[in-house]
């Protein structure tokens, strides 16, 4: 009896190993998120020279509601159109990206110095200091950071300084907790131990020992909460307690874009486009960087 094998070829992409390449690179490295971050702090810091178009004011009376330029009612002078008072779109988008950047940045800065400072100092001491600094937290995670904007918008004039305060009283909780859970497992390694030993203050132990074992879970948690600071800051201009206009944000830009739906839909359109592009970009490259720097949830190259 003679057994008869009967050979298949399977088509492989060895004709095009670039291809592969570049799908490898794609599945391992955030690169979209991180071509999108390049190109949103690129638009931030060169605003000027992207646009030759006031975002604050309009040219003439008679350029409000121009449609895209790829309509039939749209004009090359515009590209994104322009909203009901004449304004470009997308000169106020590109402007509006400084003001998200500049907005979030400032809140992680200080929001994870005085975050990473409490949960360090609660984590290493302990106690009684550990108990107050806790309920400390429990109790602004319990106030409603929507009705204390707009308390504040009514009682202040709201400004960007005010924004960025009140953004940072409320994402500071976020490093404590995380970072006061992470020096809980740091100073009982044997180095924490030999430093005290040694003699070290607890002030250089925090700083030289247990500050450089949480700065991977600093840059994580930095990395997952600009996208949210982004979203409310959104949402503060949205509700008109952000940002005083006519400083263009994504938020007022929806928010004035929304009674044009039907005639003007690209004024709501596109800034929001523009927001959701960013939020999911940074919580992207935080996944990402979660996954890298912690190794319980590294994953095996593939």
């Amino acid at each position: 009896m003679t057994l008869t094998v009967e050979k298949r070829t399977f088509v492989t992409n060895t004709s095009m190993p670039w291809l592969r390449t570049s799908w490898r690179w794609f599945r391992r490295y955030p690169v979209l998120p991180i071509l999108i971050i390049l190109i949103l702090t690129v638009a931030a810091v060169f605003a000027e020279f992207l646009t030759a178009h006031d975002p604050e004011r309009a040219l003439t009376l008679d350029d409000n509601e121009i449609a895209p330029f790829w309509t039939d009612e749209g004009s090359t002078k515009y590209i994104l159109g322009t909203d009901h008072i004449g304004r470009d779109v997308l000169a106020r988008i590109i402007f509006g990206t400084r003001v998200s950047l500049l907005v979030a940045g400032a809140v992680l800065i200080l929001g994870g110095i005085i975050g990473t400072s409490i949960g360090i100092i609660s984590g290493f001491f302990g106690g009684n200091i550990d108990e107050l600094l806790m309920r400390l937290v429990d109790i602004t995670l319990a106030v409603p950071f929507i009705l204390v904007a707009l308390v504040v918008a009514i009682i202040l004039e709201n400004s960007l300084n005010i924004i960025v305060m009140l953004l940072v009283m409320f994402f500071w909780t976020a490093f404590a907790r995380q970072v006061r859970a992470e020096t809980l497992q740091l100073k009982t390694m044997d180095y924490v131990a030999f430093a005290k030993i040694s003699g070290a203050s607890n002030i250089r132990i925090m700083y030289k020992h247990i500050l450089p074992g949480v700065f991977s879970t600093i840059v994580v948690i930095a990395t997952l909460t600009i996208g949210t600071v982004i979203l409310v800051e959104s949402i503060l201009s949205f509700l008109g307690v952000g940002v005083p206009g006519p400083t263009p944000t994504w938020g007022a830009m929806i928010s004035d874009g929304r009674n044009y739906l039907t005639t003007g839909w690209w004024m709501a359109f596109f800034p929001g486009i523009a927001l959701l592009l960013t939020v999911l970009a940074f919580n992207f490259l935080g996944d990402w960087l979660r996954d890298t720097l912690d190794p319980k949830l590294r994953q095996l190259d593939r």
